[in-house]
């Protein structure tokens, strides 16, 4: 059996801060979603006409309809949906290390870096709206080219 990551989702009471956060903080592109009886968004890395591109589902939560999610996915309680519970973090390859910095300290966010020895990547951990860990993997060069 072949097997890749198709996408993660994210259960969300605010929709705005995480397409803020998702699309104008990291760079991904909010586009087309199956019309799901409950509100949400896939965001894109690539062409937004790929559904496989989806790498991202927010999972919306209206408090005055709940209905459509429960029935399609289920009930979770409020009070489970912060943080990453057991999963630690979700993690992405990307590149452009200096503007990713510069962005985030254009919208006030700390990044924890790290640069992991042997693998050649140096890594950059955000917090999303939900409490979520991102992880941004960046080719360790990119942070030597900065130093330099």
């Amino acid at each position: 059996m072949a097997m890749s990551l198709n996408h993660f989702s994210i259960r969300s009471l605010d929709l705005d801060a995480c397409e803020r956060f998702y699309c104008g903080l990291l760079g991904l592109t909010k586009g087309p979603r199956p019309p799901f009886p409950f509100p949400g968004l896939w965001l894109y890395a690539g062409d937004t006409g790929e559904w496989a591109n989806a790498v991202i589902h927010i999972i919306g939560i209206d408090r005055n309809d709940p209905e459509g999610l429960k029935r399609y996915l289920g009930d979770r309680d409020e009070s489970s949906l912060h943080g990453t519970g057991a999963v630690d973090h979700v993690a992405f390859f990307t590149t452009g290390l200096a503007q990713m910095l510069a962005t985030l300290r254009e919208h006030g966010v700390e990044g924890r870096e790290r640069t992991v020895p042997l693998l050649g990547l140096h890594q950059v951990f955000v917090d999303d709206p939900n409490g979520v860990v991102v992880e941004l993997n960046f080719p360790a060069h990119e942070k030597t080219a900065m130093a330099a």
